[in-house]
């Protein structure tokens, strides 16, 4: 086995080993400690939170900016598509060029609305003075990770691993970890608002 495949598989054992970590002592510190007299179904709120409360036109920051909402939808999903196909790398199973290519289209657009969002992000004063370090070398990260993968797609190159471990190394201490930390967020959003009887919103 190649140094880079390993420390890429090295690299996303730790980094999966934390993320389990997280998630059971999420898990461990239960429900929110919330005092307020129970006026809603928190289960249905809770359902509500991961479905039609992520809609984004219930979402006042989606809806105001819609671009930018689709954009991050794709830059998410060329990220889960990256990531399903490094999986794929490591088990030795290829693809056809059938699909070669309109993978690789798509991961073009995803990385291009990646980019886009860095410089919206760089050039817009209200993004910029709310992000810090961090919002910006995870931005960085994934999306170069994005167009390597686009790269070793056609052509074979250790540095696709390389890359691939940075970014698994980089997931626990940086902002990329609420990947965890969204669905412990989303779960206290409907634990919240179902207790006071806001969500579901009633028709």
């Amino acid at each position: 086995m190649s140094w880079f495949i390993l420390i890429s598989k090295i690299s996303f054992a730790l980094c999966f080993a934390f993320c389990i970590y997280t998630l059971f002592r999420i898990i461990s510190l239960g429900k929110p400690k919330d005092y307020a007299k129970t006026k809603g179904d928190i289960n249905s709120s809770i359902k509500y939170s991961y479905t039609g409360g992520m809609s984004p036109v219930k979402k006042e920051s989606a809806y105001l900016h819609l671009p930018t909402y689709i954009a991050g939808i794709l830059y998410h999903l060329g990220t889960f598509l990256s990531l399903i196909l490094f999986f794929l790398n490591v088990l030795g199973i290829n693809l056809t060029n059938y699909l070669i290519i309109p993978i690789a289209v798509f991961l073009i657009i995803s990385g291009i609305c990646g980019v886009s969002i860095l410089i919206k992000r760089i050039f817009k004063s209200e993004l910029n003075s709310l992000s810090n370090v961090d919002d910006y070398i995870s931005n960085v990260i994934v999306n170069v990770f994005q167009f390597v993968t686009i790269y070793y797609l056609f052509y074979l190159t250790p540095t696709y691993f390389v890359i691939s471990a940075v970014l698994f190394l980089y997931l626990p201490i940086g902002k990329l970890k609420h990947a965890i930390y969204f669905f412990a967020a989303r779960f206290h959003l409907g634990f919240f608002y179902g207790k006071r009887g806001v969500w579901p919103p009633q028709n």
